[in-house]
Formats: structure tokens, C-alpha cells, sequence
């Protein structure tokens, strides 16, 4: 008896439809083909049955990267939800215990870019060929999503739609040939056809009977065609190739969604998820979701808001002649009954369940690269869960377990891996505290593939990051902030190269801003050294000699400066300010306060320099002449612009010292009410930049004070009635003299 005949069946399916994936298992459960070929990679065929483990949850993707290519390698996914079409396949030839193998072009060729093919990407895009719009007008909608929701996606048992999907590309690609597309894109689609028939006939040479094919819609009719294999193989022959590697990696709706840039994506993979996983009653328990969202955020919503919004959802539908009220009534029937028409609620609904940030999760067998097996073990071992949403995490580093997460963190960054984004500067006002904000990116494999040079634990491989960093940088400032870097990752192994190359450079570096603007960085990572339990030795030296030589090289590094000049100068001059105050150092704090005092009187001193360097010894307790020196810089014989200068110098360390010292505040109101019309336009945004930094609250008691200058002040009018005790307040004042930073008088 002879043997039949071999017979194909080729699903042309939208890469992400719940409709398609219904269709497609529907098919192949009626088909029962013993083979079934899947547009992807061919270097996955030996991961593919990874895709039957528990563990793994979509959405996850395929992960395709050439290993050997340094940080310039190329890397390229291939996506999989619940609800796509090939991930349906795939589980159910794993299933049926039926060979499961991809047919389209190999990464390896793929990853070498075809003469021209990357010349008009706009004009791929833009031709490519919508195939699907193209329909969709022809069948009268403004939308091929819509339209495509509405034949494919909302059908719910019926005859397969697949001979109909074929019959239109056919006509499709008849009336827009490969000839039509530009050129370099055009070898690339014929390269990719001519390979799924070669798979196509070597899986049936293998004496594989019934054999099912699963591609876009756009490939059926070539698939299909009757090629002569020679074609095909001299199409195929002697095309450059990469080393690849492939794995399989965690993937998000929100990467899965057109709005990411993905060229295959949906337009709402988290309402596609609904569809596909809730066929009952989709409209109504998709509202019962969103009016559940609505009520975490403390928004009022009742059972009778959920009834009412079905029903105008349904009716949106009917009265459009669609077969199931789609997103857009759906969408519309929230916003005007679960919503009362404000847009805010929609959009947290949109982000949340429209879009959604459902992350997937692979099996331990997954192919790893041992950084990435590292990582994995470090999350268990620190409970810190990868999450696609934004998770507010907040560290107590007295903890040891807290104080390893900031430790992971702060290594995953010196690495490139921006798992974690530290808040406020990573520190809270408290020293023991740090907040993160923790989101997982699926790019972030690629990331970890690619620092997996530095080595096969995250921490060898951010101390030999480290000490490359330093190795590389460029200026002292680099160098101080790799140091930093290195102490909040406790990576006392690379801190010896980098100390040594922070303490070569700051020793020949002569340039004092250079020196300025590192110093900052050292303080910090000396003053919470202890906080983490980081030796800091070595770095102390640094920053004492760093200490010295801003002092003495401040007087000829300020003088002669411009206007931006000095407004970077002054900069400087704050940041220093602040990390000695933060070091705590009583000789370098007096060294720091004589330089500013001498530099205070030097000629030509920058007005904002001056009005700058004058409030900060104020604020010290070392200025008592500071409203004789504001009369003259104010005076009537000063420049209005250097006036204007000092003055924003002098307040932009806040507007109290206003509040509280009537004379300093009648110098400041006389000085404007004096100015010529001309001078005031030319002062007015200066001015309007120091006082709009101010908080509403200082800006009112400014005003207040300015209203009631000619009233005789609280203080003097019950001049007589002052029945304080100096010795009852003195311990007290001394406290608040102290915290300011002020000398104690004895």
C-alpha cells in the first residue's frame, strides 16, 4: 500500500494576538500534526523544551548575543506572552511529545547586516509593509488594530481563519512584490523564506508526515510557494555568519507594548493577557479588575458603577458593529462611569491593566552566563525579588541584610546594571539610612552577559570594573568618585590601585577647582565609611593633603573671574563648605574659615564670590562688620550689577538671616528702592533668581518684615518688661551654637 502524501498546514498568525494563539491551538489540536516548525531562531531548537519546565512563566523572550564581541556585542529577542500564537505552538508540541524546531534565518546570520539592509529602516517599516492596515482599509476601518481585534481576535470557535489569512496575503504580496522594497531589506526576506522552506523539506525528508508551520501572516504564500530547493540553496550559500549564543530571559508586557519601540508590539499586551486568559465574561471581569485598581488607590467605585459601565460598553459596541465591546468602548465606559470622566484614574488604569508590568521568570536550567547565576543566587541569599514595577525600597545599614542589598546594588551600578536607583543621592538625612527605587529591565541580562568579562561574580567583577575605572579616568574628580563608589560597594579589593592612582594624580593635579570639586566626594565616602564598615585608612591621608592645598591655592584660583566663571567658581567654593562641615575636622574647619577670611579682603574679588564668602562667615560667627560691609557694597557709589552680584551671593544661602536682622533687611530695601529705572531692569533677574529660590514661607516673612520695617519691633516695644534669665538660657544658646558651627564664648 503506498504511503499518502505528506500534508502541511501553514498558521499565518499576529505575533501577539489572543485570537491568533486560540485560532493556532485549535488548529493543532484538530491538525495533531507530528512536527511543528516556528518562526525563530534555529540556535534555540536545543533550549526549546525549556519552554515545558514550571518554572518557566511567560512573558520571557528569546535572548540571541554573539559572546565573543565585547561591549560592542549585538543582541536580539524574540518575545513570548501567554496569548502569542508561537508560545501556544510551542507548548503544545512539547505536550504531545512532537519535535519542535525554529525555521527562520539563524541569528548567526542575522547578526551580520545584509549590504543596504540598514540604508531606509524608515521605509521598511513604512511599507512592510503594513499588511494588516492595508486590509483594514480595504475593509472600511480607520484602525488595523481594530480591525484585526475584530475579525481575528474577538472570534470565539467558527471556522479556522487561517485559509482566509492566506488568500489575503496572497493578494497582498501579488499586488506589493519583494521587488517593490528596498533593496537590502529585500534580500533579508528572501534569505528568511528560502530557509523555512529548507527546514520545511529536511523535516519532511526526515519522514515527518504532518507537519505544522507557524509564521506571520506576511510569510504564508512564500512558505507555501513551490521553490526549487537549488534556489533556495544558492540563495543561502556562503552568507557571512557571527557567533551567537542563545538563552531564554525574562521579558514584561510593557516591553511587549508598540510604545516601547518593539516593532511587533501590541498596542495592549495586559488586555490581550485578559482576553486570552478569561474568555468568560471577559468585559465584565476586565471592569471588575479596573474598578478593583481604582479602589487600592483609595478612589470610590461601587458594584453599581462596574454594572453600569458593562452595559454602556456593550451598547458602544452594538451601536458600532463590533462582535465584543473592544478596548476602546471599554476604555471610554470607565472613564464616564468608573472614572466620573477624569483622565487620571484612565491613566493609572492604562499603565497598571492596559499595559500592565507583568515580568516572566525562567528555570534554573536556563543557560547562564556565571554572572547572571551569581546574581540569581545573590537575590535569594537577600530576598530581593526582580520586579518590573517600581518598588520603593528602604535600607537600614545597621542591618546586616540591608547593608549587603546596598552593598549588591551599588556593585550592579559600578557594572553598569542599574537594577536599583538610589534616592536623594542614595542616602536618606540619616546616615544609616538609604532608598532605593528597584526596577528590573529584561535589558539587563544583555548587561550582565556583557560585564560578564570583568568576571563570574558580581563582586570580582566590579572590583576589576573598579580598578579599570580608575585606570581610565580622566580627571581627579573621575578618580574621587570611583573612590567613593568603591567604599559604598565594599570592594576593598580594588581599593589599594584605585588609592594609589587617586593619590599619584592628586599629588601632581595643580589645578584648585580640580581639587575642589574632588574633595566632596572623599569627605562623603570618609564620613560614612564607618557606617558600612569600610576600612577608609588610606583615604584620610588623601583627603587631609586635598584639605591643605584648596586652602592655600583659593586666593589666585578666585581672583579675575567672569561672571560664569565665578558662578562655577562659587560652586566649588559651597561644595567644599559643606564637606568639611560634614568631616567635622576642627583644624581643617579653621583652616577653611581663615582662607575665606582673607579672601574676603582681596581686591577685585567677583561681587558674588564676595556676598557669598561674606554670608558664610557669618553664618560662622566670624563676620561681626557684616552689615558696614553690605552698606558699601550696596552704597550709592557701587556698580548696580555688582551690587546686584553681592546681594545674591550673601542671600543665596537662604532668606532667614533677613527675617531675623532688620538692618541687614533695611539695607536691602533701601538699596532697591534707590535704584534708578534703568539699573532696577537691568538687576531685576538676579534678583528675581535669589528670592524666587526661596520657599513660599520664607518669601511671605520676608515680606511681612519689609511691611512692618517702620514699626517699632516686637523685642523693643516690651524693651522693659525683659525678664530673661541669661543663665537659665545659656545652656541652651550654646547648644544652638554649636550645631550652627559657631564658636562657644567661654
Amino acid at each position: 500500500m503506498p504511503e499518502a502524501p505528506a500534508e502541511v498546514q501553514v498558521y499565518g498568525i499576529r505575533h501577539h494576538g489572543p485570537g491568533s494563539a486560540r485560532a493556532v491551538r485549535a488548529a493543532l489540536a484538530e491538525f495533531g500534526p507530528d512536527a511543528v516548525l516556528i518562526e525563530g531562531p534555529p540556535e534555540a531548537d536545543p533550549i526549546v523544551e525549556l519552554a515545558a519546565d514550571p518554572g518557566m512563566v511567560p512573558p520571557v523572550a528569546l535572548l540571541a548575543y554573539s559572546p565573543d564581541d565585547g561591549a560592542g556585542r549585538r543582541a536580539a529577542f524574540w518575545p513570548f506572552a501567554e496569548f502569542s500564537p508561537e508560545w501556544q505552538a510551542i507548548r503544545h508540541g512539547l505536550a504531545a511529545g512532537i519535535p519542535v524546531r525554529f525555521c527562520d534565518l539563524p541569528a548567526a546570520h542575522q547578526f551580520v547586516p545584509v549590504e543596504g539592509e540598514e540604508e531606509e529602516p524608515e521605509a521598511q517599516q513604512d511599507i512592510r509593509l503594513d499588511p494588516l492596515g492595508t486590509l483594514a482599509e480595504a475593509a472600511g476601518y480607520d484602525d488595523a488594530e481594530r480591525w484585526w481585534d475584530d475579525v481575528v481576535e474577538h472570534r470565539d470557535g467558527g471556522p479556522s481563519p487561517f485559509p482566509a489569512i492566506a488568500e489575503a496575503m496572497a493578494e497582498l504580496r501579488e499586488r506589493l512584490p519583494l521587488e517593490s522594497l528596498p533593496a537590502g531589506y529585500r534580500r533579508r526576506e528572501e534569505q528568511r523564506e528560502a530557509h523555512m522552506r529548507r527546514t520545511l523539506r529536511r523535516t519532511l525528508k526526515e519522514g515527518h508526515r504532518r507537519v505544522a508551520v507557524v509564521c506571520g501572516a506576511w510569510h504564508v504564500p512564500a512558505v507555501q510557494a513551490k521553490v526549487p530547493a537549488a534556489q533556495d540553496d544558492r540563495l543561502l550559500r556562503g552568507l557571512p555568519k557571527a557567533k551567537v549564543a542563545l538563552t531564554w530571559v525574562p521579558w514584561t508586557h510593557g516591553r511587549l507594548a508598540g510604545r516601547s519601540g518593539y516593532g511587533a508590539g501590541v498596542r495592549s499586551p495586559g488586555w490581550y493577557h485578559h482576553l486570552f486568559t478569561a474568555p468568560d465574561r471577559p468585559i465584565e471581569r476586565w471592569l471588575t479588575a479596573a474598578a478593583r485598581a481604582l479602589r487600592e488607590e483609595d478612589l470610590h467605585v461601587s458594584s453599581a458603577h462596574v454594572i453600569e459601565a458593562v452595559r454602556l460598553a456593550e451598547t458602544l459596541a452594538a451601536l458600532r458593529g463590533r462582535p465584543l465591546a473592544g478596548l476602546d468602548e471599554v476604555t471610554e465606559a470607565t472613564r464616564a462611569v468608573l472614572c466620573e470622566g477624569a483622565d487620571l484614574p484612565v491613566r493609572l488604569i492604562d499603565r497598571n491593566l492596559v499595559v500592565g508590568e507583568r515580568l516572566g521568570a525562567v528555570p534554573d536550567a536556563t543557560p547562564m552566563v556565571p554572572l547572571q547565576r551569581d546574581l540569581q543566587a545573590e537575590q535569594r541569599r537577600l530576598r530581593l525579588k526582580p520586579s518590573a514595577l517600581g518598588k520603593e525600597q528602604e535600607l537600614d545599614l545597621r542591618r546586616p541584610t540591608d547593608l549587603d542589598r546596598s552593598r549588591l546594588l551599588h556593585r550592579l551600578r559600578l557594572l553598569g546594571v542599574d537594577w536599583g536607583v538610589p534616592g536623594d543621592g542614595g542616602r536618606a538625612k540619616g546616615t544609616f539610612k538609604e532608598t532605593w527605587t528597584l526596577v528590573w529591565r529584561p535589558e539587563f541580562d544583555v548587561e550582565l552577559i556583557e560585564a560578564g568579562a570583568w568576571g563570574t561574580t558580581v563582586h570580582g567583577a566590579a572590583t576589576a570594573r573598579a580598578e579599570s575605572l580608575a585606570a581610565e579616568a580622566a580627571a581627579l574628580p573621575d578618580l574621587t568618585a570611583v573612590a567613593e563608589r568603591c567604599l559604598l560597594a565594599d570592594l576593598g579589593g580594588a581599593l589599594p590601585a584605585v588609592m594609589d592612582a587617586l593619590a599619584d594624580r592628586a599629588a601632581v593635579d595643580t589645578d584648585v577647582a580640580h581639587l575642589m570639586a574632588a574633595l566632596p566626594a572623599l569627605v562623603r565616602a570618609l564620613r560614612y565609611g564607618d557606617v558600612r564598615g569600610t576600612p577608609t585608612g588610606p583615604l584620610r591621608a588623601v583627603v587631609d593633603g586635598l584639605a591643605v592645598r584648596v586652602c592655600v591655592g583659593l586666593p589666585p584660583a578666585a581672583a579675575n573671574l567672569d561672571d560664569d566663571a565665578a558662578r562655577r567658581f562659587l560652586e566649588h567654593v559651597d561644595d567644599v563648605h559643606g564637606a568639611l562641615s560634614l568631616l567635622g575636622d576642627d583644624e581643617h574647619t579653621e583652616r577653611w574659615r581663615r582662607a575665606l577670611a582673607a579672601l574676603l579682603d582681596r581686591p577685585g574679588l567677583h561681587g558674588l564670590l564676595e556676598g557669598r564668602l561674606a554670608r558664610l562667615l557669618l553664618d560662622a560667627g566670624r563676620l561681626p562688620d557684616v552689615a558696614d560691609r553690605m552698606a558699601r557694597a550696596v552704597s550709592v557709589g557701587a556698580a548696580p550689577g555688582r551690587a546686584a552680584a553681592w546681594v545674591e551671593g550673601f542671600l543665596s544661602g537662604g532668606g532667614l538671616v533677613l527675617v531675623h536682622d532688620d538692618a541687614l533687611l533695611r539695607l536691602i530695601d533701601g538699596w532697591i528702592a534707590g535704584l534708578p529705572a534703568g539699573s532696577f531692569t537691568d538687576v531685576l533677574p538676579l534678583l528675581r533668581r535669589t528670592f524666587g529660590g526661596y520657599a513660599a514661607a520664607e518669601r511671605r516673612a520676608i515680606g511681612e518684615r519689609v511691611r512692618h520695617l517702620d514699626a517699632p519691633s516686637p523685642a523693643r516695644a516690651g524693651e522693659g518688661d525683659d525678664d530673661t534669665d541669661p543663665g537659665r538660657a545659656a545652656p541652651a544658646a550654646a547648644t544652638a551654637l554649636r550645631i550652627l558651627g559657631w564658636e562657644v564664648p567661654a
